[in-house]
């Protein structure tokens, strides 16, 4: 048996380094028994000498494997119960993909349904967008008009058990399965909250996720555009809304707020897509990968949907990736004033390469620059006017998680060092006092939005104050953009 073993193992090992020869190497397999004897031949005399130190580079690259393969047959053979190899195989490229980044992972056929499920913007589950952090799942930020929004259940959350279930140090992909199911079938979530005394209890009837990108309404003279994530529907229904919002008031419309709050982000072309509905020229984003040279960039096609209204951005510490592509494109060239709070500051690009028909790897392939060369990665993008969510009570107290705060982060490599020399002013801000109760007293239920409505309404141009702060409680409901749905990448659950 210890003989078969060997054999085996060393015919694993043989595969393998011929395989990684011929990647290293980018030289076609031999056509004919001719050529495997003129090639290697003709290859003496034309190495050079800094090819010796590749080959030595390449040598420790197969004792490695060498390692790998050794590992691999003795948990096959001596592991205490049945391994399945398949399984084994997943697990380190997992843990391959995992020691890069956050955002590297490798798709089997489940991950890759669930992918394609959220990107086409229709799924059964909570609506929650979670990550892990030290093995325990935390709340990203829950999509609108889902069970996990209504609920309560916000961003920084700490989700400990599902139906009385510890789910601390399960895969991610394993408590995302747990979330989504039939819908109308119940689950109970156990939440752990920075400044709740003990932990809050949530039971939550599943539903069809319907993800709709992009929600609209009017404030008095002012244009809202909810856009909630970035899939493939959210530049035609981006469009959709600014037509409807002209159509709607006229000549009286003053501008448009961006609410990009709680955004997690999506596919990069949207983003661009997006950008481009708000800006007549210049560069969008650009994005960077290993060599110096290999730069992408994208403008704006010339054709501003708005006319050259003025904007404002809402952000927030869940705005992230596309959400930030757009704040920092439209924040750079002047465009759009940006309010709220530091945004989450993911500035990387992950590609998504089909390995095969239900198996990809998302490999983070570039990072991505703002118009003026800024990178958003670690430091997110600073509101031009800082303005808290007074509304929500719990505000001071709630954690904040970001890039910077998940292991393995992408570190920015171009920061100018400013932030250390700027001094803050850490007293309170006069603007800033009322409580929750206060504002909803004056029927404020959103004071970033209020905020930015009045601060539209004195931007725009020729046109009278309008009221805003005597707001029932109780909204009107909010449209949504019309855009058949077509077939369609962070987890949503």
């Amino acid at each position: 048996m210890t003989g078969v073993r060997h054999q085996s193992r060393d015919g694993a090992r043989r595969r393998i380094c011929y395989l990684v020869a011929i990647v290293f190497s980018k030289v076609a397999p031999p056509m004919t028994s001719r050529w495997k004897i003129a090639l290697p031949l003709a290859a003496l005399a034309l190495i050079p000498a800094s090819a010796a130190v590749h080959a030595a580079a390449e040598s420790d690259t197969y004792k490695q494997l060498d390692a790998l393969m050794d590992v691999f047959e003795r948990v096959r053979s001596d592991y205490v119960d049945k391994t399945d190899d398949k399984a084994l195989i997943e697990g380190a490229i997992n843990g391959m993909l995992a020691s890069l980044d956050p955002h590297s992972s490798y798709l089997d056929a489940r991950d890759f349904q669930n992918m394609r499920q959220t990107t086409d913007g229709e799924y059964g589950g909570l609506g929650l967008t979670v990550t892990t952090e030290d093995g325990a799942v935390k709340v990203v930020s829950p999509t609108d008009d889902t069970p996990a929004a209504r609920a309560g259940i916000k961003s920084g959350d700490y989700i400990t058990h599902l139906n009385g279930e510890l789910i601390y140090g399960a895969s991610l992909q394993d408590a995302v399965d747990k979330m989504r199911g039939t819908p109308g079938s119940v689950v109970k979530i156990t939440v752990v909250r920075e400044g709740a005394t003990k932990p809050l209890e949530f039971t939550l009837k599943r539903e069809v996720i319907q993800i709709r990108p992009v929600k609209f309404e009017t404030r008095g003279n002012v244009g809202v555009i909810r856009i909630a994530s970035f899939s493939k529907q959210t530049g035609e229904a981006t469009r959709a809304a600014v037509t409807a919002i002209e159509k709607k008031l006229g000549p009286s419309l003053a501008g448009f707020i961006i609410d990009l709050r709680s955004n997690p982000g999506g596919l990069l072309d949207q983003a661009i897509e997006v950008s481009d509905v708000f800006m007549d020229k210049g560069e969008i984003v650009s994005q960077r990968g290993r060599s110096k040279n290999d730069i992408q960039r994208y403008y704006a096609k010339s054709g501003d949907m708005t006319g050259g209204k003025p904007i404002v951005v809402l952000v927030d510490e869940g705005s992230a990736s596309a959400a930030e592509i757009v704040a920092g494109a439209l924040q750079d060239q002047r465009r759009a004033l940006v309010l709220g709070q530091r945004s989450f500051g993911k500035g990387s690009v992950q590609t998504l390469i089909p390995l095969s028909q239900d198996t990809a790897l998302r490999l983070t392939t570039a990072r991505y620059f703002t118009p003026s060369g800024r990178s958003v990665q670690e430091n997110g993008i600073e509101p031009d006017v800082q303005v808290p969510q007074l509304s929500d009570a719990t505000y001071k107290d709630r954690p904040r998680v970001r890039e910077a705060d998940l292991r393995r982060h992408l570190i920015n490599e171009i920061k100018d060092g400013t932030e250390k020399i700027v001094e803050s002013d850490n007293g309170p801000d006069p603007r800033f006092t009322a409580t929750a109760d206060d504002l909803k007293k004056k029927g404020i239920i959103d004071f970033q939005l209020d905020y930015a409505t009045k601060l539209l309404t004195r931007l725009a141009p020729g046109l009278p104050p309008v009221q805003t702060a005597a707001i029932t409680p109780r909204q009107p409901p909010v449209q949504t953009a019309a855009v058949a749905p077509t077939s369609g990448v962070a987890k949503q659950k």
